[in-house]
């Protein structure tokens, strides 16, 4: 025992060995080096696996480690500072704040934000705005940029015809300018075509009530009617004009029926009593049947196609009578219909096929040039009236013998005229001649087939 103990005491007597990391060391020394490379050894471990997303990782020698197969493992592409993953080395690996943490995030995806509470403990705090009620206010519309804004959109919605873009005049501050809203529309009117004139009654009647007020049509028919003498200067026909104006104004209830009466006995301008008179008439008509609402009539292709044709062979019909081509232009430029000027070509040299003598052959040959050179009538409207009489001449020429022959002769001048080409000239149909070999005829040429 005593030995056994003295073994042990031997070995307890090693008292300068001690354990490290399950390392032997001898002296007092070595535990501080021991420490030190303990210490190196956990510090390596965490290098090598922070960079293992990188695909480098370093042994103890400071050597890159390789793979299985002796290659160097790929470099992932995200780096380690546009990476968005938390870099404490804890947590689960998810975005940092749940995704919202970024540059310019506000939030989260999907978060919506409440309104936020008023804290009364908040220094900037004050009580008088808690209880404010903003509202936007739009400011008056100043009297130089009345005309300058107004005239655009009444100008636009004579190509549109959409009295609701014209309503929006309502979010526009006009105040006490709201009346000068006909006034200009009539003004405008009055240089223009029946068919705005028609759109300009209609656009009064739409925005009296939603826009405008009965006193600011009335006071705006005063002005006008005041202004009369320098509207003449512009527009010779402007009394009777107003006067048609007046009179669609009273039948679509916009104007009182007194209106008329409060300037009898009162008028001293030339102008404004043949307004007032012109007026008065119409609406007496109306009450004997005159449709008052029809008055400027139907604009352009809104009227029936018989009604057209039947207009057009009556200017055709004065033309030959009076020879006036400027009147003729100027009637066929107020149907506007220039898309159906195909038809008036159409009726012209049919008019001439049916015509006996070489008056009416001439006239018209002198008016298609005319309206050629002025440019009312187009190439194409030009070419298909000519495609048209060429479609029909076989039925035309049933009524009358000499279709085709007086038809070349008109196409062979209109092509010397040079308001057709050569190639519509040669699409211009021509009557066979058949030669007959029977006995008695001397081998003759007929000159028409039957």
């Amino acid at each position: 025992m005593h030995e056994l103990g003295q073994g042990w005491g031997g070995v307890g007597g090693l008292s300068g060995h001690n354990e490290i990391n399950g390392n032997w060391i001898s002296a007092p020394n070595s535990i501080h080096e021991a420490r030190l490379k303990a210490k190196a050894k956990r510090r390596l471990r965490k290098t090598s696996s922070r960079d293992s997303g990188r695909g480098d990782s370093f042994s103890e020698n400071g050597d890159p480690s390789r793979g299985t197969n002796g290659t160097v493992p790929p470099t992932s592409p995200k780096s380690k500072l546009l990476d968005r993953k938390s870099r404490a080395g804890k947590g689960r690996g998810l975005p940092k704040k749940g995704g919202a943490g970024g540059k310019g995030v506000w939030g989260p995806p999907g978060e919506v934000y409440d309104l936020e509470e008023v804290d009364v403990k908040d220094p900037n705090y004050d009580e008088a705005q808690e209880n404010c009620v903003y509202e936007t206010v739009v400011p008056p519309l100043e009297e130089g940029a009345f005309e300058k804004t107004l005239t655009p959109i009444v100008q636009e919605y004579f190509e549109h015809g959409d009295t609701n873009e014209v309503a929006l005049l309502g979010e526009l501050n006009l105040g006490s300018m709201s009346s000068g809203v006909p006034m200009l529309a009539v003004s405008l009117a009055l240089e223009a075509k029946a068919s705005h004139r028609e759109l300009t009654s209609r656009l009064l009647t739409d925005l009296c009530g939603r826009v405008l007020s009965r006193s600011d049509v009335e006071s705006s028919f005063d002005k006008l009617l005041r202004e009369l003498p320098d509207l003449v200067l512009d527009t010779p026909g402007a009394p009777q004009l107003v006067g048609q104006f007046i009179a669609r104004a009273v039948k679509d209830q916009i104007l009182s029926k007194s209106y008329l009466d409060g300037y009898k006995g009162r008028v001293d301008c030339v102008h404004a009593r043949a307004a007032l008179d012109r007026a008065a008439v119409l609406l007496k008509m109306g009450m004997g049947g005159l449709r008052i609402d029809n008055l400027w009539g139907t604009g352009g292709g809104q009227r029936p196609v018989t009604q057209l044709v039947r207009e057009m062979t009556l200017l055709l019909k004065e033309y030959l009578l009076s020879g006036d081509n400027k009147e003729a232009e100027r009637c066929l430029r107020e149907l506007e219909v220039p898309h159906f000027h195909h038809e008036f070509v159409y009726e012209a040299i049919v008019m001439v096929l049916e015509s006996k003598g070489e008056k009416t052959f001439k006239m018209v040959l002198q008016l298609l040039k005319f309206l050629w050179v002025s440019s009312i009538i187009t190439v194409d409207q030009m070419r298909r009236g000519y495609e048209r009489v060429y479609m029909d001449i076989a039925e035309i020429n049933i009524d009358v013998p000499r279709a085709y022959f007086i038809l070349e002769q008109f196409v062979d001048k209109s092509f010397s005229a040079g308001f057709i080409c050569e190639k519509l000239r040669d699409l211009c149909p021509s009557r066979g001649r058949k030669r007959f070999v029977s006995e008695g005829d001397g081998g003759r040429f007929k000159l028409e087939s039957y």
